[in-house]
């Protein structure tokens, strides 16, 4: 990649996989320390310096999933005022902006959801994140990846059985990055649908099947990727 990249968020788990592969002198990851997203002067700081044509916006908070119950006004902060900043000074300095959301943005209760489907989020974390996505889809010259994506090896000891999703490793995302990073508009971004546990299974023997009865999970929150299947195949 010839164009200068910002990302932010370089502690993520997400970024801490993509800086494995995604490396070079013209892309730079910064942690709250070098940019912080809540502070409109670092941000542009950071653009005069490093004159980027694109920026990864990863940063934000994100699990566990009721930290946004319990810190509301940190989830607000973090994750919708923090990136109406990022896209304030994109759209200042004409900045390509791509930024991660989530899949569970979408209802939940259905399944394969396409980038068209109606929104409504299932829980506080996924509406700081379409909180995001307000102020993105303001800006023209931006990218929203709806993501279904976990760290591998699979972290927990029990999965879903009666939940079905659209699960993908970070590491099998990130050979198609680079195209994907070219793409505006908004793409949905994961993997086969199937049960929370029959893709747990697939990389850890010893994960236990469990009910998502009484828990506050998606009965079916897998998404429609036909838009990244052909990324894939071009």
């Amino acid at each position: 990649m010839n164009k200068k990249i910002i990302i932010t968020g370089s502690s993520s788990r997400f970024a801490k996989s993509l800086k494995k592969k995604f490396v070079g002198k013209n892309i730079f990851y910064t942690d709250r320390k070098k940019l912080n997203i809540l502070d409109i002067k670092s941000i542009e700081k950071n653009f005069k310096k490093l004159k980027p044509k694109i920026l990864i916006h990863i940063a934000g908070l994100s699990r566990p999933m009721n930290i946004h119950d319990k810190r509301i006004n940190e989830s607000i902060d973090k994750n919708i005022i923090g990136t109406c900043n990022i896209v304030k000074i994109c759209k200042k300095y004409n900045v390509k902006l791509i930024y991660f959301s989530t899949s569970y943005v979408y209802p939940g209760t259905k399944g394969n959801y396409k980038e068209t489907d109606p929104l409504l989020p299932i829980n506080n974390y996924a509406w700081s994140k379409l909180g995001g996505e307000c102020a993105v889809q303001m800006y023209s010259n931006s990218l929203i990846l709806r993501l279904c994506m976990t760290e591998k090896p699979f972290t927990h000891k029990v999965a879903f059985y009666d939940a079905i999703s659209s699960f993908m490793f970070h590491e099998d995302f990130i050979p198609y990055f680079n195209k994907v990073i070219l793409k505006k508009g908004i793409i949905n971004i994961g993997g086969d649908r199937m049960s929370v546990y029959k893709f747990a299974k697939k990389n850890n023997s010893n994960v236990k099947a469990i009910s998502r009865k009484n828990i506050n999970f998606p009965k079916d929150s897998s998404i429609n990727i036909e838009k990244f299947k052909k990324i894939k195949r071009n």
